[in-house]
């Protein structure tokens, strides 16, 4: 619609209304043809006992050509049912019924990649949040749960025909078309249901449950791919044992499959029994996949499999219970990572996205609570908020809770929830049960907006040998509440006190390290028995998400970084130290005076570089300057090139002071893993970043060799990580020999991995984030590249996406010309793919954060949004917010 037309409804939390009917068995026939294809549905349907009595059953549906409607069987009337664009509605409902529909669909035209759609070799489907509407007429909603049977038709031409549960019956027609017949057992709502047909390869398996009982693990691919399903199975059977052994939770199915989808709207998808998934996160080689996205495959296997239980043998009630599976599950899956490999480094890694994306977004006009209270497009809550906020509020838990009361919190969440759809309430509900904490205060994570700050000052006191800590609690204006209007959150906050002799003992027993509950807004704690002054260290492992505030001096940073035992708050304070330097000269830069590099930080980070630590990732994540977003998220307004400029010239000048260092530290782990074969461990996927960070600040400081060692590498590269760390310095290398060298490197590249639409992805997005002079227009000759395709999303993320998002200093050019660009691509994709349109809005949702005059030009282009005609609920949300 137009903005001039009537606004979208807002659905409401408060409106919940249990559902009229119920459907307890679902019976799908899915006879797929060239052009169109046919949905019949036999639902077995009775009014639901605790509802009010309705006069009539509306059943969802969209895009929908009804063929006919039959009650019992027999044919029903047109004036026993009235139907529009959004909905089918039996006029006068028995209290228990079957009810037929059959309607034709086309998922060759289906953009929007929810429903039922064609990709490339097969036809598949995504369900959540709203899609099955799109199949067929159903009560669409989580809180309806039923037993499917899916029988699924269609020509030879896509011999393998999937959807839940068990294989119960297959065959063949006398027209040479075939068919395949599913069941599950287990009650679902349609937001899980899932359906594949496909000219596909497999590769099998097998796991052996706790209980003994054989499961058979599948993973469905094209035939080109098949060599890139190891790991994916690995992670799948690691995630299984895990599941087992963390959390007691045995899968219950005969058979576990996956399905990589090359067209796909989000990273993957739990239907029940089916999981389907964007390739990027279930391909994976060494020739082709990255270090960084070999862990992303292990992380959202073991996100969707975790899911059979935090989601789908207990699921939502409703889209406002979102986290409650969401953020368990990421918590879930974060746990399971950080065992797989170093905990310490993906706390870093989980934490740098929280404090970088969701402070933002939580800073911004879209903010909203983990558990919203509204909404217009529930697609545009798949935020992360939702998933990565809300996985900090169920870490709170477990660190209030411990690691035995929590699991008994979970047992009893499962066992007596199991083949429900409920609330958060519910899921805090069982952890009060078995801990007998009040967590009234605490739910105030759950339902306030907005990311609290929490200043803390300390105060020694010699004579009596105390320290103490003063803490102030605040949270900012939001959407749905002013400052004043919040009441105080309970923050759990993990102290330890450390001097050069290392941590203190904080108690007559000898910890170390505490939790402090801070639920007050002014708060004094106390620490007797302190023999000398010591540096807090504060928010060990980031035990809350807060923006911290502490005095630290350049000093004390610097001590932190060599002698905190914690080793999150060792990063954090060589990022404090490192961002001051930085704002203090953007500050310079804005002022016009010479910018000159603060010693200690060169002092920190030689000290870093002599670190004999195995942990290699470890030290590459300290010796990581902060990012150009979160610089900015830390900025009151947005000085885009300034910061550029000061962060750029930080750069250059570690890379030209440390050079021996750095060069030591290349050369070490080159020959370290030079002979070994390739394996996504710990230990070679620290060696491979740091000695590609060190290679990284040798080209920016312009080293006389640096070139070369470019070069080199990327001529002899045994893997992608090392190739894409050597293509990305020659792009962004500014010197004239190395841009000569480019167009052959990109050609030479392309060429060899042409094939692989994954690499291409990969060679777009180096592309689209090269932060030289003339980002815009290489941009737009990538869109003319014959490899991309504006209806695919992972080719709209490597290119649109990864230049308005992740090259701020082209995007942000003072003539607008890159919020036009966006505004474009947002109006065109919003008549293709809604989701996706609406999800590359983020960048002018902030528009209020920069200087006036870029304020004004990104604030012109959301309205020119608003006023084109026939816009989405998705964009309308998200621009409409903005505005």
């Amino acid at each position: 619609m137009a903005y001039k037309d009537a606004q979208p409804g807002t659905i409401a939390l408060k409106d919940y209304c249990v559902p009229a009917f119920l459907i307890d068995k679902t019976d799908l026939y899915v006879d797929i043809r060239e052009g169109e294809t046919t949905v019949t549905s036999r639902l077995e349907i009775r009014r639901n006992p605790a509802a009010e009595k309705a006069g009539e059953l509306a059943l969802q549906g969209q895009e929908l050509n009804l063929v006919s409607v039959k009650v019992d069987g027999q044919i029903l009337d047109k004036d026993g049912y009235r139907q529009d664009d959004e909905s089918l509605c039996i006029l006068a409902p028995k209290d228990a019924f079957v009810l037929e529909t059959t309607v034709i669909i086309h998922p060759e035209q289906n953009t929007s990649l929810e429903g039922l759609y064609r990709s490339r070799t097969m036809y598949c489907t995504q369900c959540e949040a709203e899609g099955f509407r799109k199949i067929t007429y159903y009560l669409d909603r989580p809180d309806v749960m039923s037993e499917f049977t899916t029988t699924v038709e269609a020509d030879q031409a896509f011999p393998v025909l999937l959807s839940n549960g068990n294989l119960v019956d297959s065959g063949e027609k006398g027209d040479g078309r075939r068919w395949a017949k599913w069941h599950d057992p287990f009650p679902k709502p349609s937001y899980l249901f899932a359906l594949v047909a496909g000219d596909l390869k497999v590769i099998d398996d097998q796991f052996t449950t706790c209980s003994g009982r054989e499961i058979q693990l599948r993973i469905f691919v094209e035939e080109k791919d098949l060599d890139k399903c190891g790991h994916a199975m690995m992670s799948l059977k690691n995630s299984m044992r895990w599941d087992e052994e963390v959390y007691g939770r045995e899968y219950d199915l005969d058979i576990f499959m996956i399905v990589a989808v090359d067209d796909f709207n989000m990273g993957a998808m739990e239907n029940k029994g089916l999981n389907i998934f964007n390739t990027s996160c279930v391909l994976a080689a060494p020739e082709t996949t990255t270090d960084a996205a070999f862990q992303r495959v292990e992380g959202v296997v073991a996100h969707e499999y975790f899911h059979n239980w935090s989601g789908n043998r207990v699921t939502c009630r409703d889209w406002f219970q979102l986290s409650l599976k969401e953020g368990f599950t990421v918590f879930r899956d974060s746990e399971f990572s950080a065992d797989m490999g170093s905990r310490t480094v993906k706390r870093v890694e989980d934490v740098s996205l929280l404090r970088t994306a969701q402070f933002a977004e939580d800073g911004g006009p879209t903010a909203h609570p983990v558990q919203p209270a509204s909404f217009i497009e529930i697609s545009n809550f798949y935020t992360l908020t939702i998933y990565e906020k809300g996985a900090e509020v169920v870490r709170m838990i477990h660190t209030l809770l411990g690691p035995e009361l929590f699991r008994q919190g979970s047992d009893l969440y499962f066992s007596r929830h199991d083949g429900q759809a409920v609330t958060i309430d519910d899921f805090v509900v069982a952890m009060a049960e078995v801990s007998g904490r009040d967590f009234t205060q605490f739910m105030h994570w759950y339902r306030q907006a907005g990311t609290p700050r929490l200043d803390v000052q300390g105060e020694y006191d010699p004579q009596a040998k105390t320290y103490q800590l003063h803490f102030s609690q605040s949270c900012p204006d939001t959407p749905e509440a002013k400052a004043d209007e919040k009441q105080p959150f309970l923050i759990p906050v993990s102290v330890g006190l450390v001097s050069e002799e290392g941590d203190l003992p904080l108690t007559d027993s000898g910890e170390t390290q505490q939790v402090l509950e801070i639920s007050q807004r002014e708060q004094t704690v106390t620490f007797e028995n302190i023999d000398k002054e010591p540096v807090p260290s504060l928010l060990r492992g980031f035990s809350a998400p807060v923006k911290l505030h502490y005095p630290y001096s350049a000093d004390q940073n610097s001590f932190l970084m060599s002698y905190d035992s914690d080793g999150f708050n060792r990063w954090d304070a060589g990022q404090r130290l490192a961002l001051n330097v930085i704002q203090g000269l953007v500050a310079d830069d804005l002022a016009g005076r010479a910018l000159e590099l603060d010693q200690r930080l060169v002092s920190a980070f030689a000290a870093v570089l002599e670190d004999n630590s195995p942990d290699k990732a470890m030290l590459a994540l300290i010796l990581t300057l902060p990012t150009e977003a979160y610089i900015s998220e830390m900025a009151d307004v947005v000085e885009v090139a300034a910061i550029h400029r000061a962060r750029q010239f930080v750069r250059e000048a570690l890379g030209r002071t440390l050079s021996e260092p750095l060069h030591r530290i290349y050369t070490e782990n080159q020959q370290a893993l030079e002979g070994e074969t390739y394996q996504p461990t710990a230990e070679q996927i620290g060696q491979r970043s740091l000695k590609n960070l060190a290679l990284a600040y040798l080209v920016a400081g312009q080293q006389q060799d640096s070139l070369s060692l470019v070069q080199h590498q990327l001529a002899n590269a045994s893997n992608m990580t090392d190739t894409m760390a050597a293509l990305t310095c020659l792009l962004n290398d500014p010197r004239e020999q190395a841009q000569q060298l480019v167009p052959d490197a990109l050609g030479q590249f392309y060429e060899r991995w042409q094939a692989e639409s994954l690499v291409v992805n990969q060679w777009f997005q180096a592309q689209a984030m090269c932060s030289l002079p003339g980002g815009l227009e290489r941009v737009e000759q990538l869109m003319q590249h014959k490899a991309f395709g504006i209806k695919n999303p992972n080719k709209v993320r490597a290119v649109i996406g990864a230049f308005c998002n992740a090259n701020p200093v082209n995007f942000h050019r003072e003539d607008g010309a890159g919020y036009r660009f966006l505004a474009d691509n947002v109006i065109l994709l919003n008549d293709i793919n809604p989701q996706i349109a609406s999800r590359l809005l983020a960048p002018l949702s902030k528009w209020r954060r920069y200087p006036k005059a870029q304020q004004l030009l990104m604030e012109a282009q959301l309205q020119r949004i608003m006023t084109s005609p026939n816009l989405s609920k998705d964009v309308y949300e998200i621009a409409g917010k903005s505005l």
